[in-house]
């Protein structure tokens, strides 16, 4: 029996709006920025952090990209959630 779970879009938007909040404070923290932080990823340019940052074009960040992060800023990925 499949189970049939009750999420909208909006929630799922909120959840990704909590976890760029969370990567934001945790790079600020660690004094680094959004250029350093997406090439130490393997983005060539920051377009990619400030847009999930700022919360525009639906960008979030996938699983491996937050794994990625994790390790550069020296933190457990479950700190993003």
């Amino acid at each position: 029996m499949l189970l049939h779970l009750d999420i909208d879009d909006q929630e799922i938007e909120y959840f990704h709006k909590i976890i760029a909040q969370n990567v934001k404070e945790i790079r600020k923290k660690k004094k680094i920025s959004q250029t350093d932080l997406a090439l130490s990823i393997g983005h060539k340019s920051v377009s990619m952090v400030s847009k999930i940052e700022a919360g525009l074009e639906n960008k979030h960040y996938n699983i491996e990209q937050l794994y990625k992060i994790s390790k550069v800023l020296d933190v457990d990925i479950k700190d993003f959630f």
